[in-house]
């Protein structure tokens, strides 16, 4: 009794132990996520009272956490990619793209509730924006900026 418990301890540890020092290396990823949230959150919350919407405070905050949860299940994914091809490219390529797939999604929600939360008749495209930044030595936030379509005016 005593072996087959030394025996599952040392493997659970063996396998656990880097992704415990795996997780420590992605506490600031993650507390750029908590922040990106909480502003999504808080532009969020204003969009839908300029809306008219009801506002539950309770499915607010499960969504915020659910979104948490996601970005915890992403972050992962981006961590286990850098360990399996980061090593054949000597940069963690693949994590980064991750990263910044995951990050620029909820900016474009965090721009998209306050520019209505504004009621700024404008679209701000993160990923043209973010294009630009590869293509040319000046970025052209214009070309990131559009009007936006009247939808649904029945509204």
């Amino acid at each position: 009794m005593g072996t087959e418990r030394n025996v599952i301890g040392g493997f659970t540890a063996t396998v656990l132990s880097p992704m415990i020092d795996g997780w420590s290396k992605l506490i600031p990823y993650i507390i750029f996520a908590i922040v990106l949230i909480l502003a999504d959150l808080r532009y969020g919350l204003k969009a839908a009272r300029k809306r008219g919407e009801e506002i539950r405070h309770s499915r607010a905050w499960r969504r915020s956490l659910n979104k948490l949860v996601d970005y915890i299940c992403w972050l992962s994914i981006s961590w286990f990619f850098g360990l399996t091809f980061g090593k054949d490219f000597g940069v963690p390529i693949i994590s980064y793209v991750v990263l910044a797939v995951i990050y620029i999604i909820e900016m474009q929600s965090i721009l998209d509730n306050y520019l209505e939360y504004k009621e700024l008749n404008k679209k701000i495209s993160v990923w043209k924006l973010f294009k630009s930044l590869f293509k040319k030595a000046e970025v052209e936030i214009e070309s990131a900026v559009e009007d936006k379509e009247a939808e649904n005016d029945g509204k």
